[in-house]
């Protein structure tokens, strides 16, 4: 079937079987590596993208659900070549260890800055809570997320 949906702002075209996931489409379809696949199941947060600006794990949304919609991935964080405040945010508190956790960690915590100004420590890791890390023991995460949230208030 084809579907018609909005990629990281563009508009998009695809051929895909009615069982495609989303994370499918992404990766093998698509190239965009950047969704990692993880548990498949849902669990672990690797595959989260934003639909219509909510994070979803996208193991879990098959691909012709996301027809007429919007789909924004984490390699449209960056704007011509410069990270965005919250991938510095990342580097800079040591919240980026092997990485695999990462992509999900940054489009769970785009959904938390964009409907939630200053967010406290405790709604930081709610939002991050169906994301899995197995290095930083999350608290470098949770302060880069609310560093980024001081720097995004301030540049308002």
């Amino acid at each position: 079937m084809t579907i018609h949906f909005t990629l990281n702002g563009k508009p998009e075209q695809c051929d895909v079987p009615p069982n495609v996931t989303l994370l499918d489409l992404l990766r093998d379809g698509l190239g965009l590596t950047g969704t990692k696949r993880g548990c498949e199941a849902g669990e672990c947060g690797a595959c989260t993208v934003l639909l219509d600006g909510r994070a979803v794990n996208s193991c879990l949304v098959l691909a012709p659900q996301v027809a007429g919609r919007d789909v924004v991935t984490v390699e449209s964080l960056a704007r011509r070549g410069k990270l965005s405040p919250l991938q510095r945010s990342f580097i800079e508190h040591g919240a980026v260890q092997c990485g695999f956790c990462t992509p999900g960690m940054l489009m769970s915590a785009q959904d938390l800055l964009a409907h939630t100004p200053g967010p406290s420590q405790s709604e930081i890791r709610g939002a991050i809570a169906g994301n899995l890390c197995r290095c930083t023991g999350y608290q470098q995460i949770v302060e880069a997320v609310e560093d980024a949230a001081r720097r995004v208030d301030a540049a308002e």
